[in-house]
């Protein structure tokens, strides 16, 4: 009896098991997406812009600090655009950055292009650099973080539990090729448990084909971070439906991405329940936004305020807007 009584006084002490967190944090039409492990790691997608007076460096902060994270354990860059690379040199001055995860060598050889990426470089300098490719995982304790897309390459084999045939592929239409850095993007899949996050960056239409047909190689997904912030090159129907996504969340900006056409494809996808957005998409009128409690930021002119993600180890999750204290829970 006595043995038990320690046990339970034990027991009592213990902290409780935390969930993983991921904080969709607005940087006005950009990405940066911090995921927080049970383990307590980090990992970072992409760092917003520079400029603005440090905003999006300052607001990772914020979230990193209400996340109770002190340093980014893994940075990932999904490729090399002024939205999503930008802002690394603002936010290395606040939080210590350990690893550095890319495609590597830039595609883009503007002037313009190789000041941003050269920006980002002498920064990695200071880290460890981890140049990824589809099939690789990036190594979080916790979670499972399997790289599908990289340097304009998409993983060969469907994944376990994946590989039926999709029966939108014969309708799927491709688009011109794309030469740029989106085209080039790390796309990740973040599985705890039974829960699956999928955040392909900025990557688009024709490499969305490559990972869904003649097979699907993903298979099904609970929350989808739109790609490329809700615009019309990326998120194809024959794609988005393929994963059929429970919940769907969209970064766009108050007048970057959240088209009609992309918003429409991601309202009209099988199995969808919610579509959540960090901005009010002018362009598109109360008929392509959700309902204002799913919306982070109803102003053009905002106070920047986040979506935060909480998942559970059943793999229930649940979505808080910031904005509104609005949340909402899915099996």
């Amino acid at each position: 009896m006595r043995k038990l009584l320690l046990l339970l006084a034990a027991a009592a002490v213990l902290p409780a098991a935390k969930n993983l967190e991921v904080y969709s944090i607005d940087v006005e039409g950009g990405q940066a997406t911090l995921v927080v492990s049970p383990s307590g790691e980090s990992l970072l997608v992409d760092a917003g812009w520079a400029g603005f007076n440090k905003r999006d460096a300052d607001r990772i902060a914020a979230a990193a600090k209400s996340a109770g994270v002190k340093k980014i354990d893994y940075l990932v860059i999904t490729h090399y655009h002024s939205d999503h690379v930008g802002g690394v040199p603002q936010l290395a001055e606040k939080l210590p950055i350990l690893n550095f995860v890319d495609h590597g060598p830039s595609v883009e050889d503007s002037k313009p292009a190789q000041v941003l990426f050269n920006a980002y470089t002498s920064f990695r300098e200071k880290g460890k650099h981890i140049e990824v490719k589809p099939g690789d995982t990036i190594p979080i304790k916790g979670i499972e973080v399997k790289v599908l897309s990289a340097a304009g390459k998409t993983i060969d084999q469907p994944l376990p539990g994946a590989g039926q045939p999709n029966p939108d592929c014969g309708s799927f239409e491709t688009k011109e090729i794309d030469k740029t850095e989106n085209a080039q993007s790390v796309g990740i899949l973040i599985t705890y448990g039974k829960f699956r996050m999928l955040d392909m960056g900025d990557l688009t239409w024709n490499k969305e084909k490559d990972l869904v047909c003649p097979v699907n190689k993903i298979g099904p997904v609970d929350l989808y971070l739109v790609s490329h912030h809700g615009g019309d090159s990326s998120s194809a129907p024959g794609f988005v439906h393929a994963l059929r996504p429970k919940v769907a969340l969209m970064n766009n900006g108050a007048k970057k991405g959240g088209t009609a056409e992309t918003w429409q494809t991601i309202h009209d996808t099988p199995g969808l329940q919610d579509l959540w957005q960090l901005h009010f998409a002018v362009a598109g009128g109360k008929e392509h936004n959700a309902a204002d409690p799913f919306i982070a930021n109803v102003d053009e002119i905002c106070e920047g305020k986040g979506i935060r993600v909480e998942v559970m180890k059943d793999g229930s999750f649940r979505l808080i807007n910031a904005r509104n204290k609005y949340q909402k829970s899915y099996r």
